[in-house]
């Protein structure tokens, strides 16, 4: 059996390449594996369970047809879809995952992160998220009407975007050693994350002994994902969209 790991496919209407190819992924790669795991920003955005746009209602009812074949789907938010609800999960037959959340992936105890709360040199961005993860913030703005979400939405993209040009290529990525604690915290030597769009696997030491850091691909020009199985070594994948 196979367990497969996506992450940052940042899907939108402005790119239904992206969209087909996560429909072709889903029929040719996650149909028949064990379980698919995609760790955030799975949209480019998303403001509430109540939106339901075409693209959406086509995902979700896309993956709930994968589900029902027999593959666990999972689903964890990213920075840009944190606040997919338990609505959309029902919808798409997926579980969502709380982030961190460490599973046994083939006796491997594997700590999976979206990645984003790694990157602590990004100071301003780290006080921003801690604000977007409160639940009262959250309640808060979904109780707004849809058209006033919508356009909080387009603001924050175009402020995030500008914010992200004038800063330094390091302060984007995982801090060293945040990477080490979370991973000693929980008692694993192994994770799997995305976000950062680097995809890579980086050896390290935590706990003590050997470690490995996996990180998955965004989607903006190919088709990342990470293939696991109980007999292999995980393997990073990757097809042109």
């Amino acid at each position: 059996m196979t367990t497969l790991f996506i992450s940052d496919l940042h899907l939108e209407e402005s790119r239904p390449d992206i969209t087909g190819a996560f429909l072709n992924f889903l029929d040719e790669k996650a149909r028949g594996a064990e379980q698919l795991y995609i760790l955030g920003d799975f949209f480019e955005a998303w403001i509430g369970d109540d939106e339901r746009t075409p693209l959406q209602e086509q995902v979700a009812a896309a993956l709930h047809n994968v589900s029902d074949s027999g593959t666990g789907i999972f689903l964890m938010h990213g920075n840009r879809d944190f606040l997919i609800g338990e609505d959309f999960c029902e919808r798409a037959g997926a579980t969502l995952l709380a982030d961190p959340t460490v599973i046994d992936l083939y006796g491997t105890p594997t700590l999976l992160m979206h990645g984003d709360s790694l990157c602590t040199a990004d100071v301003e961005y780290q006080k921003f998220r801690a604000n977007m993860r409160n639940p009262q913030w959250q309640q808060m703005i979904l109780q707004r009407p849809l058209k006033d979400r919508q356009q909080m939405a387009r603001q924050l993209r175009e402020i995030s975007m500008a914010k992200n040009q004038g800063k330094e290529e390091f302060i984007m990525d995982v801090t060293p050693e945040e990477v080490v604690r979370e991973m000693e915290a929980h008692g694993v030597q192994r994770m799997i994350h995305g976000h950062t769009h680097r995809p890579a696997e980086h050896e390290l030491n935590a706990n003590g002994q050997p470690a490995k850091r996996i990180v998955l691909g965004d989607w903006a020009e190919n088709v990342w994902w990470l293939d696991v199985t109980a007999d292999t070594s995980p393997a990073l994948k990757k097809y042109p969209l």
